[in-house]
């Protein structure tokens, strides 16, 4: 097993300001008044800024015929946002979960996990449901959202939206240290430290180790993150960054869910309901383990052949370890008077990923207009070996409030040691091109189109059956692209309309899908239909934007209505809504920003099996899909130093089965965060998450609830010198 042990990094922490204060040349650390503030959206001003995860044409968000969202390193840092999750609360129509079993539990515009994009740098590793879990935020530059079909960009998997996580890399802003200390719920010790050395090389240095966070009962989780690169002028115009990047998580004793109170006969109560003394109660066994390890390096070539003509190329490799030892699934029994464990899963996931993309892009003249072009290629291998060894039990019964210990390996069935069930091999080969052409009277059209080709070879070292044979090979070849049109109303004022497709496997990832899921299917098909308009406001001072969208997504995986034994590729589903989001700074002392969204989801065409019965479920709601997301935040700085905030959010009601007969009423938080500035090197920040201290399901199922985090307190200390 592949270990990273916390007092490693604990050194390093201790240790890294001295060879970094060696090798510090002359440079400023650039100082400013901290607040707290929950921005959503972009901030006043930042509709002209141009963020990668749209576009390959270097376009500003005004020029993008589509719904994005920024939240920069200073969002987060105002927010207090301590991992990747959290930031999300900042983008519209998004609501989450990340319990261990479903660590990239995201709900966009209608779509679950396995139809969203969650990027590392731009890059996917094809399991981006499991893979994607929240990543402590220190290392995190920026996230960048995109609503909807996103696959001519980054590949299958994104008909709701992608979300890119944008790490930390060295770069040409100067030198900077910045060290911080957190306590209360989570504990934090991190730190940054950034030099020029030499003539034109930086390098760069990112820590963090983090405790807590963990409220039910059991361990702790620990986490730790190191990031290493460096920038290396190579010629005139031509630069290499190396960057490595190492994570650690593990949590002892995860914590699965709460289970539902049912009726006297049996039956889960409508609306679902807890009962309050199971709060913060954990039914799994006491060694239960979750842990994943994750190493990242890119090499990234930048060349700026002419004013107008750039290269860039990026090779890079993922490893990731994914272990869990635990017993999942808790049931009420006995009039509510016993809780009963079942569904024991020992796993474990062994992914590597190597990769190669490039990309060309080059201004010009097409018919004496301007016209911008990008052209590349995107190349991955990707294997993945999963050991799993499930037992679905019951394994007994205990009381509800006072669970007796029991141990993962003393389980009945329950055996040590890793075999391997299947081995997914997955090559893909892409090539890609994007132009904007503007037309002229405030017009700019803007298209892309993405040429997939996928050969998926699945490897099974288990029992040969006819529905698992000894080895299965398929192959994909999806065309993807975008199509957008964009109208200048005056140099603040755009709106615009695209219509984008999308492919995605047509049930689970292809990363573990298998012949069962794929043997007679393609990949299901998605498009979207886009208005909007973005724009500011106040001069300046303020932002806003609006869209309507309409999705669909066909050839689903259901089951047949007239043979429940067979899967067939027919099923639909659909969403359509509205988004809008603003910010609003009228004075020096005050702020404003919110978030609204309204989805309207549902199976168009849809058939599951139900006993020996099939039922459809058309004109349903997928589960964990709220209609309402809404947020917003008032900042108040009195001072010059200092900084008060409150913010709102609402998540509404979400069904928890597609039969859309158990439902929560959704939930409603406050926020409260206070920032004061010292002096020039230190900042004092303070905290409270879930002011009222609300009881809540992040996520809801047939039998148990996910609950969100009670109130919890953190404060900070930051050092920048």
């Amino acid at each position: 097993m592949r270990t990273h042990p916390t007092p490693v990094a604990l050194a390093m922490l201790a240790l890294v300001h001295v060879p970094f204060s060696a090798l510090a040349q002359s440079g400023t650390v650039a100082s400013a008044a901290s607040q707290t503030v929950l921005v959503t959206g972009t901030a006043p001003g930042q509709l002209d800024a141009r963020p990668s995860s749209t576009s390959r044409l270097g376009i500003s968000l005004r020029e993008t015929p589509a719904t994005v969202h920024v939240v920069d390193r200073a969002q987060i840092d105002a927010t207090g946002a301590l991992d990747t999750q959290q930031i999300l609360e900042s983008i519209p129509g998004v609501s989450f979960s990340a319990q261990p079993g479903a660590p990239g539990s995201v709900f966009y515009r209608g779509f679950g996990s396995a139809s969203l994009g969650q990027l590392h740098n731009g890059i996917s590793v094809q399991y981006d449901a499991i893979a994607a879990r929240p990543v402590d935020s220190w290392i995190v530059d920026r996230v960048e959202a995109i609503g909807g079909p996103s696959s001519f960009l980054n590949g299958s998997g994104a008909v709701g939206g992608s979300i890119n996580v944008i790490t930390k890399i060295a770069d040409a802003s100067g030198d900077l240290t910045h060290a911080r200390l957190g306590l209360g719920d989570q504990k934090q010790l991190a730190l940054s430290a950034q030099r020029g050395v030499g003539s034109g090389h930086v390098l760069r240095l990112d820590l963090n180790t983090t405790r807590g966070a963990v409220w039910t009962q059991g361990d702790d989780r620990k986490t730790w993150q190191a990031a290493a690169s460096w920038l290396a002028p190579l010629a005139a115009g031509l630069t290499h960054t190396l960057s490595l990047e190492k994570q650690h998580e593990r949590v002892d004793q995860p914590y699965w869910g709460t289970p539902l109170l049912r009726d006297a006969a049996n039956a889960v109560l409508n609306p679902v309901q807890i009962d309050p003394r199971t709060v913060g109660v954990n039914y799994n066994v006491v060694d239960g383990r979750y842990q994943q390890d994750v190493t990242w390096a890119r090499s990234i070539l930048n060349w700026q052949l002419a004013p107008a003509t750039r290269l860039t190329h990026t090779l890079y490799h993922y490893d990731a370890l994914r272990d869990y030892e635990n017993v999942e699934v808790y049931t009420f029994v006995a009039n509510n008077a016993q809780v009963e464990r079942s569904s024991a899963l020992l796993q474990r996931h062994d992914q590597q990923v190597w990769g190669s993309r490039g990309e060309l892009s080059h201004g010009t003249q097409l018919a004496n207009l301007r016209s911008d072009f990008a052209v590349g290629w995107d190349w991955s291998y990707n294997r993945q070996t999963r050991f799993p060894l499930s037992v679905n039990g019951p394994f007994g019964r205990t009381d509800p409030y006072a669970p007796s210990d029991t141990f993962f390996y003393q389980t009945p069935g329950v055996v040590p040691g890793h075999v391997p069930g299947a081995t997914n091999l997955l090559h893909t080969l892409a090539l890609f091109a994007e132009n904007r052409t503007v037309l002229g009277s405030g017009f700019s059209l803007i298209s892309g189109v993405r040429a997939d080709r996928i050969d998926l070879e699945v490897r099974n070292h288990r029992a040969v059956t006819a529905t698992n044979p000894a080895q299965f090979n398929t192959r994909f070849t999806p065309t993807t692209g975008r199509l957008g049109l964009v109208k200048e109303l005056s140099p603040a004022w755009q709106v615009y309309a695209q219509f984008s497709t999308a492919a995605d496997p047509p049930s689970g990832v292809l990363a573990t899908a298998g012949f069962a899921a794929l043997r007679d299917f393609d990949l299901t098909r998605g498009r979207q239909v886009e208005l909007g308009t973005k724009g500011s406001f106040d001069n300046g001072r303020g932002d806003a934007t609006l869209a309507l969208y309409d999705i669909t997504r066909k050839n689903l995986s259901m089951t047949d209505p007239a043979d429940r034994s067979r899967v067939i590729p027919i099923g639909q589903q659909s969403s359509r809504g509205i988004e809008l989001s603003g910010r609003w700074r009228p004075s020096a002392q005050w702020q404003f920003s919110g978030h609204a969204s309204y989805t309207e989801a549902q199976f168009d065409q849809f058939v599951e099996t139900v006993g020996t019965q099939t039922v459809s479920r058309a004109g349903n709601t997928p589960a964990n899909t709220p209609a309402w997301v809404a947020g917003a935040t008032a900042t108040w700085q009195p001072l010059p130093a200092l900084s008060l905030a409150m913010d709102l959010r609402h998540v509404g009601r979400r069904y928890a089965n597609t039969a859309n007969t158990l439902y929560d009423s959704g939930y409603r938080l406050i926020g409260l965060g206070a920032s004061w500035q010292v002096n020039d090197q230190l900042s004092l920040r303070a905290r409270v998450n879930n002011l009222t201290d609300e009881t809540y399901a992040a996520t809801v199922g047939n039998n148990l609830v996910y609950l969100g985090a009670p109130r919890s307190v953190s404060v900070s200390a930051d050092w920048k010198y």
